[in-house]
Formats: C-alpha cells, structure tokens, sequence
C-alpha cells in the first residue's frame, strides 16, 4: 500500500500504474471534506514521488464515487474573509492542477454519483470512463453558487462553451448517454467493468493510442472560439439562462459571466477568475438561504429514516375514493413500486381514478421517462374495486373521500371492519381534525392523518399527522411508505389545518384585510410575486378553490377564534357567494380559459373590482413594503405559534414544510430563515407597526424575549 488514509488508500494495480481509492470509513457515500483534501494532498503527493510511475487510477470502493464537497462546511467557509476564502479555492485549485500536470496519464473510474467537487476532481484527470448507472454533474448553482474548483474552467473546455453553459447554469445531474454525447466522459460500461475499461484506456495512453497531451494542452489553453463566436453562444446564452434563472436567484448569470471572463484566458488566469467570481456569490443571502434549506432537507430526511426504521414494510396499500385525488395517490403508489387498490362506490368515479393514472402515465412516456411496458406493469398494480374483497392483504389504506367529518367517519369505520390486524388506517384530509376522526374507529391507535396536497404526482410533501391516541408504530409506517412513493414525509400533531394550512390562512387572512383595507388584489398579487412566491394570494386562492379555502377558513376561525375570525363580509365570503370558485369553473379572483396544452390561463377579468364593490370603503395605494408586511408578518409569528405549541418539531421541518408545501420562495430559506435573516429584534419591531390590526401581527412573549437576547432560530446559520 503507497498511502492509506481514513477516506483514502493508494494501491499497485501492476509495475508503474496505481490507483488512488475513495473509500471513506464509517459512510455510505464519499465527500470532499477538510480531512479528505488533506488526504488526496498526500496521496497525490505519493503518487507524484513514485520512479518510472507509468498511470494512475482515480476509482471508489463505495457505490458511488464522490457525491461532492462536504456541504455541512460551506457556511463555516463562506463566513471567513475574502483573503482566506481565496487562499483556500488557490490550494484546491494548486492540488488539482497538480492531478492534471502529472508526468504520466491519468483516468477516473466513475462507478456511480459523480457530483459538483467530485466531477471537478474527474475534470482534472485526462479522461473519465462511467459506468451505465452514474450520473455526472455540477449542482452548484442549486445551492446559489458555482463549481468553484475549476469546473468554469476545465468543463468548457473540453465539451465546448454550449453544452458547458448549460451543464454548468442549469445545474441537472448527466445520465450516462448525455453526459458521452457532449463529451463530458470518454467511456460507458457497465457497472462491473468501470475499473477494467479505465485501466485499458491508461494502457491505450501509456501505449501513445491515445494522445492524452493533446487533451490536456486543450484544458490548459484559451478557448478556441473566434471573438464573433464566442459573442454568439454567450450574449444567446444570457436570456437563456437569464430567463430560466430569475431575478433572486443570482448563481447561473454569475456563473456564465465568469466562463466568459475566462474565456480567452490560460488555465491558471482562468482559475483566479473563478475564483474572485465565487466569492461574490458564496457571500450572497440567497447562498446562505439555499445551502440552508440543502441541510434542512438532510436534517428532514434524517428524521424520516428514524421512523423508517422502525416501521413494519408496507407490501401492498389501498386509497379509498376514486377521482382525481385517489387516481393521483394510485398512480403515485402504483409507479414507485407499492401495489395499491383503488376502491370507490361507483364504476364512473374508478374509470375517473383510472384515467388520471393512465394520463399521468402517458405524460411520461411522451417524454420517454418510461415505456410502454413499464406502463402497463404500472397500470396493472393498480386494481380498481367495488368491495372490500381484498382489503384482508393491505398494510395501509388512504381515505380520500369527501371533506366532510360525516362521511369521512362512516367510511373509516366501515373500511376498519375489513383490514388484517395491525394494518394502518389514514385520512386525506386537510382541515378536520385526526383525534376526532379516530373516534370513530375501535383501534384509534392505528390510525393517522395522511395530507397530500394538490397535485400529488407534482406536490413533494406529505403531512403525517398524529392524533392523541395514534401510535408511534402507525406513524412510523405511513411515513415509511410516503418515502416509498417518492415523497417528504414531515409528522406534525394535530390541530385545526395542522402545519401548512394553518400557516397558509393568517397569511390569506393578511390579504383580505389588505382588500378590506382599500388594496388592489392585483398589485398585491404582482407585489408578492415580485418578492418571490410563485404566484400572488389571490391567485393561489384561484388555484387552490374559492370553495374549498372558504370552508377552511371557517374550520380556522373556530379552531383559532382570537385571530382568525373576521367580522362582516370579506374578498373570499363574497367570491364564494357570487359562486365564483376560481379555476375549477374558470372564474374566480381572475377568469381562465383553457390554452393549447389544455392547462389554465390566468386572465384579467373586468367585472371583478364592480363584484368586490362594497368590501372597502375606499381605494388605497399600499406601498409595496407594506403590501410585503402585511402579508409575511402573519405567516411568519403563526409559524412561531406551530413551533411554540408543538405542532412541529423543529424550525427545520417547518420551513422545509413551508417551502414544499405551498411554495414559499426557496431564496428566502423558510419563515425561520427569513426571519433570522432581517432579524428578530427587526422583525418584532416592523410588527409593531401593525399591532393595532389584531392579533395576527402580535408576536409571541418568547419572540420578544428571542429579540432582545438577540437570539436566532438557527444560531449556527450566517447572518
């Protein structure tokens, strides 16, 4: 052995040719943390020092080769001062040009996930064979920054300024055909023989076959595109990436401009540019955001692996309720391997549920994400039904009847006659409570809220809610089994609207006021837009259903009397009464007719503000400050509220929830980031302000107390 590590070992594989291993002790995956750097610094070093070495290997033990830099260390990186950070980017950058200016060929053998600080590494060798089931890529601008290793750099280079705008800008992880088709690597084999066909090319390099001089000259030199080409594919590639982009989100723009800036340049100039640009936006708010909801999302998966580790497996699952709702949970079973059954009291309601999996099923055909055989396998685990026959073999059944305590009651105790003993029982439900539902039922403790929102195929989180006599064992198991259909679990208690909903209303509450108030909803809408939800309030309620947040802002109001009850007629009361329910039959806040691909198209609608005539007394022009104030204010203490009275774990979680479940700006980090980002002495001051329209925009006493002790939600977070 030349060199052995905690995260690395160096071996002969024959006289001349060594390979260097990734094989980091006591983890599943590899990561280019500080103790791992310090490591390849001496391997390399090693390597470099051996007489006659003829090749070397870069290769992993582990099932993927390197999933990228160790991001639980950015922030503490980020926080120094720019002359530290950019000695640190000049050493890494000194040890990978010293991997690309060895004396004698080199190769990477990608077995598996190659990402962002691991691909860079991959960059610098000469060539990179992968296996069949890998994936390559540069992520970086996900986490509001750039590949700041060299990837600016190397990757144009070599694949062309197109294809490397587009990996680096967009940001996607590469299959195996895509990433060989631009040239990002020389080889595809299969999983088993990554580590043979590497060698064979080494020995093609040793043999002069193959010219890996040439290959490392074009890395090291100026791009060879005249002035007027370069112009071309950078200037179309701006509103390209520009427009995808937006304006919070600053990584991809930044990350072109520095390809381009070193466009014409040596490697090493090209190097010092990158590094200078990846300063900027590693120190950005949005960075800090970004890489903050990257570790809540581990810190959530955390979680949900916990209970999956306790859970019983679920083989086979049942949704009751056809429709559009249950063939959405079908299909969403059904397509991530869980067979489920699909059972409604009529024939018309099962071919509804039927045909929206096919639909959702034909979409990724179309799009060549599955063929027409794993379609039909799909379709045929999905088994529709007018009984209860076949509910003595599932694990887990979903309710997804009517909102209607009623109805919903009658149909859980009915179903619990027909499940084998220790089968879970859930509820769809968005609004009514989990403890009063399971009292319906002999066997509460295995019964829990299960809420998916709205579409499920497209909508990632899955509210589990625990009931006062749900057990630990049925919670376990039904998150267990939204991770098995490819979800986010996140478990909450009960209460009225649970975590999301009960978030969303205060901050629907804080619209109708600002209408009551004299504001207009459109400007409003544009405001918060603007600020970065992805669509306004009024809108969302379009979206959502006039008729459905009309009966959860009853449910509200008598959950939460103090603050969520409002006197007279507000914008939602009215646009229910006038019947206009929003997209579901085309009018609502605005109108909709459908466009080509048959989806909604959101249009102004004239009579509106004659329809709404009455809910002010006059028209103001709110600023959009205020507008912004009078909207986030809401949310953000009744987020406190939900941490303060348990309803959910940790800060971590509901904002996770937040950004999941209704689209809260992912740049802005969650209710909990936000706020720690103005700051909570700041935040408690502007609400202040407002204290005067109720208790909606009235802090809690350990927010004042958090404020003056100048504490934080997440202390270990940048500013």
């Amino acid at each position: 052995m030349l060199f052995e590590g905690q995260s690395i070992y160096v071996q002969s594989i024959e006289d001349g040719i060594y390979d260097v291993v990734f094989d980091r002790k006591g983890d599943a995956v590899n990561k280019l943390d500080q103790v791992t750097l310090a490591e390849l610094r001496e391997a390399v070093a090693a390597v470099c020092n051996v007489d006659n070495i003829r090749g070397v290997i870069f290769s992993s033990a582990k099932d993927c080769f390197i999933v990228g830099a160790d991001i639980t260390e950015f922030m503490g990186f980020f926080s120094a001062d720019d002359e530290e950070l950019i000695a640190g980017l000049t050493d890494i950058h000194t040890l990978l040009n010293q991997i690309e200016d060895m004396s004698c060929p080199t190769v990477t053998a990608i077995n598996g996930l190659c990402l962002g600080g691991g691909f860079e590494l991959a960059l610098s060798t000469d060539y990179r064979v992968m296996s069949d089931q890998a994936k390559v890529g540069l992520p970086e601008v996900k986490l509001g920054i750039y590949p700041g290793w060299g990837g600016t750099v190397r990757l144009p280079r070599l694949i062309g300024v197109d294809n490397a705008n587009e990996w680096i800008c967009g940001g996607a992880e590469k299959r195996p055909d895509a990433a060989l088709i631009d040239g990002g690597v020389d080889a595809v084999v299969a999983v088993d023989q990554v580590k043979a066909a590497a060698l064979d090319l080494l020995k093609g390099c040793i043999s002069g076959k193959f010219d890996y001089q040439a290959r490392r000259d074009e890395k090291k030199s100026p791009i060879k595109l005249n002035q007027v080409e370069q112009m071309m594919a950078f200037e179309s590639a701006k509103g390209v990436i520009g427009g995808k982009a937006g304006p919070h989100y600053p990584a991809p723009m930044a990350a072109l401009k520095t390809i381009q800036k070193g466009a014409n340049l040596p490697r090493d100039k090209a190097l010092a540019v990158e590094a200078k640009g990846f300063i900027k936006v590693a120190k950005t708010d949005v960075c800090a955001a970004l890489v903050g909801l990257f570790l809540k999302d581990q810190y959530v998966k955390k979680v949900s692996k916990d209970f999956e580790t306790q859970a019983e497996p679920v083989n086979k699952s049942a949704v009751l309720g056809a429709g559009i709702m249950g063939g959405g949970v079908a299909y969403q079973s059904a397509s991530k391997g869980t067979p489920i059954l699909m059972k409604d009291i009529n024939e018309g309601a099962l071919q509804l549920g039927l045909d929206e999996a096919t639909k959702l099923l034909n979409k990724r055909v179309s799009r060549g994400r599955m063929d027409s055989m794993k379609m039909a396998s799909v379709l045929n685990s999905i088994t529709p039904t007018l009984n209860y026959g076949d509910f003595s073999t599932v694990d887990i059944v979903v309710e997804a009847v009517v909102e209607n305590p009623k109805v919903k009651k009658a149909v859980l105790a009915e179903v619990e006659g027909h499940l084998p003993e220790g089968a879970v029982l859930t509820s769809n439900t968005s609004t009514i409570s989990i403890t009063e539902l399971a009292t319906a039922l002999k066997n509460p403790e295995n019964f829990c809220g299960m809420h998916f929102f709205n579409p499920v195929h497209l909508m990632p989180l899955v509210e589990v809610i625990r009931g006062e006599k749900t057990s630990e064992q049925a919670v376990a198991r039904t998150v267990a089994y939204a991770k098995a259909m490819g979800k986010t679990p996140i478990v909450v208690n009960d209460c009225p609207g649970f975590l999301v909903n009960r978030i969303l209303f205060p901050y629907f509450g804080g619209f109708s006021a600002l209408l009551a108030d004299g504001a207009d909803f459109q400007k409003v809408d544009k405001v918060m837009e603007r600020f970065g939800w992805p669509m306004g309030p009024a809108y969302l309620l379009d979206v959502v259903g006039i008729d459905t947040a009309h009966h959860a802002d009853a449910v509200m109001s008598v959950g939460f009397p103090d603050r969520m009850q409002h006197e007279g007629e507000n914008s939602i009361d009215r646009m229910y009464k006038l019947e206009r329910f929003g997209q579901k039959n085309s009018k609502g806040f605005y109108r909709y007719e459908l466009d080509r691909k048959g989806k909604p198209k959101k249009l102004v609608d004239e009579d509106v503000p004659q329809l709404l005539q009455g809910i002010a007394e006059k028209s103001v022009d709110f600023s959009d400050e205020e507008i912004i104030e009078r909207m986030m204010i809401p949310l953000c203490i009744e987020t406190v509220r939900c941490l303060e009275d348990g309803i959910v774990a940790s800060p971590a979680e509901a904002d996770m929830g937040l950004i999941y479940g209704i689209g809260f700006p992912p740049f802005r980090g969650g209710a909990f980031h936000y706020m720690d980002q103005i700051g909570l002495d700041n935040f408690c001051e502007m609400a202040k302000k407002y204290e005067a329209l109720g208790p909606l925009y009235q802090p809690t006493e350990k927010m004042k107390q958090m404020a003056a002790a100048g504490d934080k939600y997440f202390p270990q977070a940048k500013g």
